[in-house]
């Protein structure tokens, strides 16, 4: 017996929404049983060849507290009436009660709080409502989807009642950027770089810091930081700059094209990732397929993933940051070893095979 199944897809067009997008794309090819309702932006005009599949606009906010757009959410949902409601983040309506799968991509939410435009105290009371969701969400839940096995053991610590209920499907690499690679600026001297938000736990400030020794040996060495980057988070990395006696040496571009990143990928030293928290780690693995290779923090999953395709470090030791860095910017041979390391890598992750075990989580809450 087929089954209506509503997807939260209101993510998909933000900076963490390339795990709903490739869901949904990939279910809408495999999927001709169920009926899908895809929950999206009031903008977003997602089409679909599957005519199982259609998409409804919802208007409320992905992290919103306000009591009427949480009862009004309830109530959009429960008008579609599903028989199964997947939320791809654990924001969801705290009054729907309906059979739920969640999807919990980390806890990194839990233990590096984001700094906030507001004061202290509201922004205490604010992540206080947060874990109640994190709770509450998984309480509800009848499946918790996640993305990688540290993922799924440090959620069993963190709260011992989920652990019946997980599911660990793998994400996975996306392909070569089509197209020309676009060069960036005039840049001709070697460099190596990082892209995305400076959040805290991404630990950009100790990357600056690494960077400082490296440009000891490396002098002609240049440090690219790209990515759309607003608020404090770009407050926070003009400070780190200006502090550093190199900032000559570091290019902040702004928001780039997926041409400029292919050219990144293609002409860096190495990719590095110097994060203290990751669900996955899908830079890296786009990394890897463009044949750059990866010095990679040995924090949480991020060894699960990248295997013996990367060169690790402590993420708190500036030294070895540096020292890591280094030995793939002096080995050529090692640099190449990674590549192909990284080929076989990305080689064992698929989007098909995610959406298909998500499929089956699915039928699975139907016994």
């Amino acid at each position: 017996m087929s089954m209506h199944i509503v997807i939260d897809a209101r993510n998909r067009r933000s900076s963490t929404g390339r795990y709903t997008d490739r869901l949904v794309t990939h279910l809408s090819e495999i999927d001709h049983d169920n009926t899908y309702t895809i929950l999206v932006q009031p903008n977003d005009d997602w089409k679909f060849a599957n005519l199982n599949f259609k998409t409804v606009a919802c208007r409320f906010q992905q992290f919103s507290f306000n009591p009427i757009d949480q009862i009004a959410f309830a109530l959009q949902i429960y008008r579609l009436k599903p028989d199964l409601v997947h939320f791809t983040m654990t924001q969801q309506p705290l009054l729907y009660f309906g059979n739920i799968v969640t999807t919990t991509h980390d806890l990194t939410m839990l233990r590096h709080m984001r700094p906030s435009r507001f004061p202290a105290w509201i922004h205490k009371i604010g992540m206080s409502l947060y874990r109640f969701l994190f709770w509450w969400s998984h309480k509800k839940s009848k499946k918790i989807i996640v993305p990688t096995d540290f993922v799924a053991d440090d959620l069993a610590n963190y709260q011992p009642f989920t652990k019946s209920k997980i599911v660990r499907t793998y994400e996975s690499a996306e392909p070569p950027v089509e197209g020309p690679a676009e060069p960036l600026g005039n840049i001709t001297q070697p460099f190596i770089f990082h892209v995305g938000q400076p959040l805290p736990h991404k630990n950009i400030d100790r990357l600056i810091q690494a960077f400082e020794k490296i440009k000891t040996s490396q002098h002609e060495l240049k440090l690219i930081l790209p990515g759309k980057i607003q608020g404090v988070f770009k407050d926070d990395l003009n400070e780190w700059i200006a502090k550093s006696p190199i900032k000559k040496s570091i290019i902040v571009p702004g928001f780039i094209s997926d041409n400029q990143l292919k050219w990144l990928y293609e002409n860096a030293e190495c990719y590095v990732l110097p994060s203290l928290s990751e669900g996955f780690g899908l830079p890296g693995l786009e990394a890897m397929a463009h044949g750059c290779p990866v010095a990679s923090s040995n924090a949480t999953c991020l060894p699960e993933v990248y295997q013996d395709a990367a060169v690790y470090f402590d993420p708190t030791d500036v030294d070895d940051m540096a020292q890591k860095i280094l030995s793939i910017i002096d080995d050529k041979k090692l640099a190449k070893e990674l590549t192909v390391k990284g080929q076989k890598v990305i080689s064992k992750y698929s989007w098909r095979k995610m959406a298909e075990e998500t499929l089956d989580v699915y039928k699975s809450t139907k016994r």
